[in-house]
């Protein structure tokens, strides 16, 4: 009775319990839906954009790579164990051993067959799907027009064509040779291959099965080592990059050759699997491996031995010189214009006359130290926040191109605990902070053109509200159809609204005061008791939460479950995320490498960023190799990308913007030119706007980029020598120098001095422009090092201001090559200079007194009065409590002169003999002394000065401050003078200046 059951208790215990079944169905369904969601979200986000091809072509591209590799791999190994299996010996004499291992496979035989083959195919698919870009510019590849020097083919056959030949090549290998190894296998598990003692049998159906395999292999070997032979003048490997004169030589005959031999080998084994004989094919694949390490390795080195060692500076000089062109070219410096600057070291009286523009423009407001004055001056609530870092930008003033420090006032949800304020309330920043970069104010802070909420100055009317910036929070919920506003659109107590209300400055959107935008909500602790201005966003900046499916996918990807419950989120609202404008242009333009320094201006009324993006390449012929990211590396950018970007080919091909109110992005393309770029436009048409269509105000806010200029600087470094044998031996190698105060609160680590943007003419009768430069010394490092100017290199940063057209000295580089007779004194030894100076330290340990501290800011060098002009602005801020840089002195160097004032103005009088000729943007400032007690000096005069407060001096208050500066000069200079007259006329003039004071305030 036992027995007759036992197979019916057997099967109900292998059946799956209903429990099981239910938990592996829902694990599933969860799994489903979540794929769901995640392919949903990026299709809404790209839609919403504008950019859904960029999406679907890459699913498109990627998925049949995909399904290439797969089927690629799958199917050959398939094929091979099946072939194996049905062909394999009836009566095999089988050894003991190999009849366990068929009793072992045999019962999972069926699952490897199937299941093998997929399992490769499913690492194969994966490894081919990452190279879609690959493929999509090799059948979309524009030709360059320019040819390599070695084979005479166009450049592109290198950029498109050979990776992906060699990619087909070695896949089709990989393929072929897994298959031969799975076939063996087989046959030998089956009988095909059997030994004996000595004596060795092989089936005939395996025989002809492993031929053909092999043969196929050797073939695709010898396309291969053909293909190699190209590889040479991209490789690193000897002197320079590209063919060297052992790879010209030997390498590349070998290569030849090489390939030649496979060819007839694989010859031989396709004879063997028809005559079964397998002596020939054996002895080819012998002498072929002898002479892969003969003909492949021993005679390249005997070459280089023998031949190019004891004479290499001749023997390289051609290829050398073949490195050097292509190098100048696929970095974009073969075009620099090098001109002699005899730079003079006297600093005579009246120098600077011819250079009234650019003394004029000198920036002394540094961009990098004033960050935490604007977030004292400017910052107005702490859910506000500024970047570290501000951007040097330009504005034209009353028919006067300005340089200017800029930055969005940005919004920063850190503090807020509560999904309600992070989400719906605290949405966005509001309003871009402008200070001219030539002025101060007499209290040493900068004097702004354009800052309050609501924001005014003399950058006209524009959208202030900053909802895609750099900080803004994951994602926000905005815009809607709602009965009251509930997004925070800025304070309405704010001391600069009042003011700017009283001044009749009205906000730029009449709606941000409406009557009708009033809170529902407490939106935090700090603002409960207060009044706020709400808004509700217009835009179109984000998908549409239109129903429940869309809330609850959102749901799921944010895992925030208050985006599906909560009542705040109403018909018509968007959901914003990926709101970085570095991540948005990187997603609708994945084949840009993006420049690291992003800046927002004020243009049509928008505010916009402006984002340089870069085609590069690794595969240009003969040009040396870099690692971009490296080379990116300076006291401004201190963090190196771990993971190595090598290239060997640049071009800023693309000018991106992207509007901080509504997230939308246009790419334009720059360099029309540039052969990748015009792949790229074939596989996402539509995708690139042309230059014509760009604004001329959004024209004159395009610089030269900041990354490219860092890795062109660094190439021209070695390639501004162009003599073969003067490059070989080094002989005028420079290096960019370190920054000099860049371990200054900073790090000890030796960095590069950054570049910087400034107005300068650079050299002999060249008319100042809006520019980026830096400098160089001779290369070295510790003992040998001489910080001394070898050359100074700018290149024009001024587009034009027309619409749809780029000025023609745009992107212009300019190398200085400065004399070596009559050194000068590079930045290193400048600041040593400042630092020594009895004068200077004397001076600056006063600054010093009652716990204030001393921040240099940036070191600027300017060719100006026949030399080079060196800047530092001073700046003190207090060691405790509320401390903020100010503005206090400025350090001047000419030559071997050293002038310390309170103005840029005064030390250019100073430095040149009483009268420099010429007169800075801060002339007519009269600075109020730092106590060093780190207490906040008065402002200055001029309407618009702003106090620490955020508010603006009154005219009346700032000439009375004026009044009662000069009344305490002129009566400290009577009693010095003993004329008791005087002091009695100062005295009374101090006090009335008081009490005008005491009125104004």
């Amino acid at each position: 009775m036992t027995d007759q059951n036992a197979p019916a208790q057997a099967a109900r215990q292998r059946r799956i319990s209903p429990l099981a079944i239910t938990v592996i169905l829902v694990v599933v369904l969860i799994l489903g839906f979540l794929a769901v969601a995640a392919v949903m979200t990026e299709v809404l986000w790209f839609k919403q954009l504008g950019f859904l091809p960029v999406l679907t072509t890459q699913w498109i591209a990627a998925g049949s790579m995909f399904l290439i590799g797969f089927f690629g791999m799958a199917i050959p190994l398939f094929i091979s164990i099946e072939v194996a299996y049905r062909k394999r010996p009836v009566y095999a004499r089988l050894t003991a051993q190999l009849d366990r291992y068929q009793e072992l496979f045999e019962p999972i035989r069926r699952l490897i067959k199937w299941g093998l083959p997929a399992m490769v195919g499913i690492f194969a698919g994966f490894s081919t799907a990452t190279q879609w870009q690959a493929v999509l510019l090799w059948l979309n590849g524009a030709d360059s027009g320019k040819k390599d020097a070695e084979f005479g083919l166009d450049v592109s056959f290198y950029l498109f064509d050979l990776p992906v030949l060699q990619g087909i090549v070695g896949f089709a290998s990989a393929a072929t040779l897994i298959a031969l190894i799975a076939g063996v296998a087989t046959s030998y598990l089956y009988g095909g291959i059997s030994f004996s003692g000595r004596d060795f049998r092989i089936s005939k159906s395996t025989r002809i099965q492993a031929a053909i395999l092999a043969t196929l292999y050797l073939l695709l070997q010898g396309v291969s080592l053909w293909l190699d032979q190209y590889r040479s003048v991209t490789t690193v490997g000897g002197v320079r990059t590209g063919a060297m004169f052992q790879d010209v030589h030997a390498v590349i005959p070998g290569k030849q050759i090489l390939a030649g031999i496979a060819i007839i080998v694989a010859l031989l084994f396709l004879v063997t699997a028809f005559t079964g004989k397998w002596r020939l094919p054996v002895i080819g694949t012998a002498l072929f491996l002898v002479s892969s390490i003969v003909i492949g390795v021993a005679y390249p080195w005997g070459v280089q031995q023998f031949q190019v060692k004891p004479d290499e500076k001749s023997r390289e000089a051609e290829y050398i010189g073949r490195n050097i062109e292509a190098t100048r070219a696929a970095y974009g410096i073969d075009k620099v214009q090098v001109e002699r600057y005899n730079a003079k070291t006297d600093a005579e009286s009246g120098a600077l006359r011819n250079d009234a523009v650019t003394a004029a423009n000198i920036r002394i407001i540094d961009p990098e130290v004033v960050s935490p004055t604007f977030a004292q001056l400017e910052q107005i609530r702490n859910y506000y926040k500024f970047p570290q870092s501000l951007n040097v930008d330009r504005y034209e003033i009353d028919g006067k191109v300005e340089d200017t420090v800029s930055a969005i006032r940005d919004i920063d949800v850190t503090d807020q605990k509560s999904w309600y304020n992070r989400t719906l309330v605290y949405t966005h920043g509001y309003g871009l902070v402008a200070a001219f970069g030539n002025q101060r104010s007499s209290g040493g802070e900068p004097v702004f053109l354009e800052n309050g909420i609501p924001t005014s100055g003399k950058l006209g009317e524009f959208e202030p509200r900053v909802y895609f910036g750099m900080n803004s929070p994951k994602y926000s919920i905005v815009g809607g159809k709602r009965d009251k506003s509930i997004e925070l659109d800025f304070p309405a107590d704010a001391e600069s609204t009042a003011e700017a209300s009283a001044q009749g400055a009205a906000p730029a959107d009449p709606s941000a005061a409406g009557a009708e935008n009033k809170p529902d909500a407490p939106v935090s602790e700090e603002d409960t008791a207060t009044k706020q201005n709400m808004t509700t966003f217009k835009g179109n900046g984000g998908p549409e939460l239109t129903n429940i499916f869309t809330k609850l996918i959102y749901a799921l990807k944010f895992q925030d479950m208050e985006i599906l419950l909560s009542g705040a989120v109403v018909d018509g609202s968007q959901i914003i995320y990926e709101r970085n404008p570095i991540d948005r242009v990187q997603r609708v333009a994945p084949y840009l490498t993006i420049d690291k320094s992003p800046y927002a201006s004020v243009v049509d009324g928008r505010v916009v960023w402006i984002i340089d993006g870069y085609t590069t390449s690794a595969d240009y012929p003969y040009s040396q190799r870099t690692n971009m990211n490296e080379l990116l590396v300076d006291a401004d950018n201190e963090q190196q990308d771990p993971m190595p970007k090598p290239v060997n080919y640049i071009r800023n091909s693309v000018k991106a913007t992207v509007d901080a109110y509504d997230g939308s992005v246009k790419l334009y393309a720059w360099d029309t030119e540039d052969p990748i770029l015009k792949s790229w436009g074939k596989i996402f048409p539509g995708t690139l706007n042309s230059v014509k269509d760009m604004s001329g105000d959004l024209m004159s806010h395009v610089r030269y980029p900041t990354d490219m200029f860092k890795v062109q600087r660094s190439l021209l470094g070695e390639y501004h020598v162009t003599d073969p044998d003067a490059f070989y031996s080094a002989e005028d190698k420079w290096r960019t120098p370190n920054d000099p105060v860049s371990s200054v609160g900073k790090t000890a680590q030796k960095l590069a001095q950054p570049p910087y943007y400034l107005t300068l003419a650079a050299g002999a009768n060249a008319k100042p422009n809006y520019s980026i430069y830096s400098t160089y010394i001779p290369a070295g490092e510790g003992e040998s090092s001489r910080d001394i100017l070898t050359g100074y290199l700018a290149a024009n940063s001024n587009a034009g201001s027309t619409d749809g057209k780029i000025a023609e000295d745009y992107g212009t580089l300019k190398l200085l090559n400065l004399p070596k007779g009559d050194p000068i004194p590079g930045p290193g030894q400048v600041q040593n200079s400042f630092t020594t100076d009895s004068e200077v330290s004397k001076l600056l340990n006063i600054l010093r007194q009652g716990e204030s501290k001393v921040i240099s800011g940036n070191l600027l060098t300017l060719p100006v009065g026949g030399g080079l002009l060196y800047v530092q602005p001073v700046y003190v801020k207090a060691s405790s409590g509320t401390s903020f840089p100010i503005l206090q002195k400025v350090l001047v160097s000419f030559g071997d002169k050293i002038a310390f004032e309170d103005t840029l103005d005064a030390a250019l009088d100073s430095l040149f003999g009483g009268n420099s000729g010429a007169n800075a943007g801060d002339t007519g400032t009269t600075p109020t002394t730092a106590t060093g007690s780190g207490e906040t000096p008065k402002p200055g005069a001029g309407a618009g000065t702003t106090k620490p407060g955020g508010g603006k001096q009154t005219p009346e208050l700032a000439k009375a401050l004026t009044d009662m500066q000069d009344a305490l000069q002129a009566r400290d200079k009577a009693m010095k003078d003993g004329d008791w007259t005087a002091y009695g006329a100062a005295d009374e003039k101090l006090r009335k200046a008081l009490e005008a004071a005491v009125a104004a305030e």
